[in-house]
This record gives structure tokens, sequence and C-alpha cells, in this order.
């Protein structure tokens, strides 16, 4: 176990940290990894403990003698409550402190009802699956929407898309209700998290996510993190050009983007331009499944056009995996196919010497885990238990000086 400076690594955050990764899980260990003595180790696991950050239990390992208390993170000492929401179906859902879901709903709406309509919904279903539960227990809020959104404000940037959404900052809305931390991110971004980390993680570094559905969108992930760019703008790859699109009107108002030739909703509009009465993606699941040539024309022709997109982003980001996600990728090899071709094709040699493109792992349950660590990592990030720590003695002081004013103006009396 390699020995860390005391002066880089001796805050309490700084010790959750080493017993959440299992780097260290005993007060021993904490002192050899940082340095500290013995006191202060017993300092900060105590801070840990009085706040049910960590548990402890007897029942370690022995060489000799009685066993020492191992400490363990307590993923019971609360609850995130996360939101998944998709241009017609919304994942509602509310984990613990290691992002496990603990209940789950859906619901069907369509998010162009705005965030006055959607909004109040959430909430509520968030309220049903607490039940019991005390406010006191949610950690934080997360949520994954379809929209660009500027990151750092918690504000969706749509103009076109999403129009009653542009401009809305969703933290304050949900915080008057749930008092915590609230984060939102493109959904995307968050379900591309999700699959990284559940499924690739660490022995990848570098990954695109294509989500096809009723829309399409990307987010990348770039030495083990999200690629967000300057304001949040990155992994739009839904508005970008085609060639021989067929000068398709796009709903961002530009011609040939591959969101309109190539998305859940273009293949059901080719089908329907050519005759075959279908209404949802399971009716073109029928119809591949019967051998429909013109069926498995038109798809295969959206994932042409949509592997010329991805192939010019494998050209540009060199990830070592692009995972398909979404309806429609989950439900159309041969759509996978095409994608899988055209990039091969079209990417450098070097860019596609190892590159894998592959279906998602995860499938739906990865907005929900996406949506949850996005949350996890900025609350038990060190410096934020930390400042939590601080916060919570400074109220203590505050409260047992209030307490001892009271005593001694009852003995006035």
């Amino acid at each position: 176990m390699r020995r860390r400076s005391a002066a880089t690594l001796a805050s309490s955050g700084d010790v959750l940290g080493l017993i959440r990764s299992g780097e260290a899980v005993t007060r021993a260990d904490i002192g050899r990894v940082t340095g500290l003595s013995r006191p202060a180790v017993a300092l900060r696991v105590g801070e840990l403990l009085e706040h049910g950050l960590v548990v402890e239990n007897t029942e370690g390992p022995s060489t000799g003698g009685r066993p020492p208390a191992r400490l363990a993170f307590n993923a019971a000492g609360g609850v995130v409550l996360v939101a998944s929401l998709g241009a017609g179906r919304t994942q509602i859902a509310m984990c613990d402190l290691a992002g496990r879901e603990l209940a789950r709903t859906e619901l069907e709406i369509d998010v162009e009802r705005g965030p006055d309509v959607v909004l109040p919904l959430l909430m509520d279903h968030w309220d049903g699956l607490l039940g019991d539960r005390p406010m006191a227990s949610v950690r934080g809020v997360g949520m994954g929407v379809p929209a660009t959104v500027e990151f750092a404000a918690g504000r969706t940037e749509s103009a076109r898309v999403m129009a009653s959404w542009t401009g809305v900052v969703i933290p304050p809305i949900v915080s008057a209700r749930f008092p915590v931390p609230v984060f939102v991110d493109n959904d995307v971004n968050v379900i591309a998290m999700g699959e990284y980390r559940t499924a690739y993680a660490p022995d990848v570094d570098d990954l695109l996510f294509v989500k096809v559905s009723t829309r399409i969108g990307a987010g990348v992930i770039a030495g083990g993190g999200i690629l967000r760019g300057a304001l949040g703008a990155a992994g739009e790859i839904g508005h970008i050009p085609v060639r021989d699109g067929g000068g398709v009107l796009c709903r961002c108002g530009n011609i040939d983007c591959v969101d309109s030739v190539a998305s859940g909703t273009a293949i059901l509009r080719d089908l329907r331009a050519r005759g075959r009465e279908v209404s949802s993606l399971a009716d073109v699941v029928t119809l591949v499944r019967a051998g429909d040539a013109e069926t498995m024309a038109v798809v295969r022709r959206a994932g042409r056009l949509l592997g010329e997109v991805v192939a010019s982003a494998v050209n540009l980001l060199n990830p070592a995996v692009v995972v398909l996600g979404g309806d429609v990728t989950e439900t159309f090899q041969p759509l996978v196919s095409a994608v899988r071709e055209v990039v091969h094709r079209r990417s450098t040699a070097l860019s596609t010497r190892s590159l894998r493109v592959e279906r998602t792992r995860l499938g739906p349950a990865a907005g929900i885990v996406g949506c949850a660590l996005m949350v996890i990592d900025h609350i038990l990030a060190p410096e934020v238990v930390d400042a939590s720590m601080r916060s919570a003695a400074t109220v203590g002081a505050e409260q047992r000086g209030q307490g001892a004013l009271q005593s001694v103006r009852g003995g006035y009396r």
C-alpha cells in the first residue's frame, strides 16, 4: 500500500474516499496510507461515523487477538432522486448512495408539454417513491433531459427543439420542493456515463455513446469523464448534415441533419411514405422479422447515414469503443451492422485499428445509473463532504450556544 503525504490527504472527505474505494478499510490502513497520527485518524473516522457516511464492524480477519474494526461506506445513509427524460417516456427512480436502484417507475409524457407540466409530475412521483422516508434522507437530485444543457447553470438551451424549455433554469424549481443539490445534464451525457462506469471503466478511458431513438444524440467520454465543451453543447451529432439525405427539413431549421434522416421518427416517416402501415417501432420490428425487403432497405439506409456521422466523430475523437443505444439500435441489428460497416470503411486506419462498435450493455437502465452517479460524484467529493461537516459543526455550536444562553436566562427568573 503506497504511503501518501498527510499534507495532501488529511481531511475527513479524503478518508471517506479511501474507504469507498476499498484502499483503506481499517484505522490502521488509513494511518499507513495517509501518514496521519492515530488521534487524527480517530477524529476523522468519528466524524464520518457521526454523519452516517461510514459504518464499522469487528468481523474482519485477525492475525491474533481481537480483530480490527473494519470500516465500510454506508450506502444506506441517504438517497438520491433521479429522472432520465426522453421525448415520450421518462424513467424516475430513487437510488442509494452507491447508485443502486431502490425504487423505480415510468411516466409516459410528451416533454414538449413544457416544464410547468413535466417538473411537477416528476416531483410528485419522487414523493411517491420516498414513501415514509424523511425528506432529510434525500441528499441530491439528478436529471437528464433531451435538450442542450448549460451544465454549470442547469439551464436548458433549445431554441427550436423543446422550445418551451428554452432558458429554463431547472435546479431552483426543483430545490424549492427538495432543498438539496440539483444537477441537470443532457440525457445522452448521463446515459453515456452510466454505461461507461458500469460496463467499461476502468479498462477504457475514451468512449462514444450514440443514442438512436425518437432523436439522435451522443455523449463523449474522454479520459474517463464527460466531455461537455465550453458551455455544454458537445455531443450534438444529431444536427450534423449528411450527404444524399434527400433534402429533409430538420426540426432545428437546417437540411438533412442525421436526426432528420436516420432517427426512429425518420424511419417511421419513410416507411409510411412507402405504403407501410406503421405507428410505432414495434410495427417496424414485426416487418423486419418478417423479412420485409422495403423495411430492411429503409433501416439499412438509416444505418449508413448514421455511420457517416459516427465515422467523422471517430476520426475526430479516436474512442476505444462506440456504443450504440436507444430504442432503434437495441431493436434493429441491420442498422447496427450498417453503422459498423461504414465506420470501418470511412474512418482512418489508426482510429479503427482496435475500435469496437457494439450495442449498449445496460440498455434503458444506463440513464438512471448515470443520473445517480452525477449526483453522488458531487455530494461525496472530499471538499463537499468537508464543507458539509463544517456547516453541521457550526449549526451545532450555534444551537448549543443558544441552549446555554436560555439556561442562564432561566437562572435569573
